[in-house]
């Protein structure tokens, strides 16, 4: 969760989504994005070798291009697909389609009673739908077509330090 105390490297303690603001003010060595990575590994105890950064605009394309997933929604939740706070919108439990901009409005709420613990689990549903969807038999062939032409529309949108061929091993 974005709140959890943790010790990030060089920093001392604080909310473990401040190292990627202190990489980036602090403009050390992987920037944000390499504080980040440390500060989960060391946390974890695990190697983290890649990260993904997807702006808000390029992950509702995304979503848009495969048409949209499929996720299980468990609770009645209000959406804010605009984050304005004037269109909000209800979804109740049930197996429900999304488009782009309704899935990052699911993927980012967490006015539930779980908080941010919830918001990680549905933003995890919403990557595997993702992937459900790209590798289901019938859209996989269309989407290996569409890959290179869709890398190079949205790779200004996507930061990452995984190269393009290694993201289609990864895949695979």
């Amino acid at each position: 969760p974005r709140d959890m105390w943790v010790n990030i490297p060089g920093s001392g303690y604080g909310r473990i989504n401040t190292a990627f603001s202190i990489g980036e003010g602090s403009k050390l060595p992987g920037r944000g994005p390499g504080l980040a990575m440390k500060t989960v590994e060391q946390f974890l105890g695990v190697p983290v070798h890649y990260y993904a950064q997807v702006e808000f605009n390029t992950f509702i394309e995304m979503i848009d291009t495969i048409g949209g997933i499929d996720v299980v929604v468990t609770e009645r939740l209000v959406l804010d697909p605009l984050g304005s706070g004037k269109d909000k919108l209800v979804i109740t439990p049930g197996l429900r389609h999304l488009n782009g901009e309704k899935a990052l409005a699911y993927a980012r709420t967490r006015k539930t009673e779980g908080g941010d613990v919830d918001r990680a689990g549905r933003q995890q549903d919403v990557i595997f739908a993702i992937m459900e969807k790209v590798f289901s038999p019938n859209y996989f062939p269309t989407f290996v077509k569409q890959a290179p032409e869709l890398y190079n529309r949205m790779s200004g949108g996507i930061h990452t330090s995984i190269s393009f061929e290694d993201g289609i091993r990864l895949a695979f």
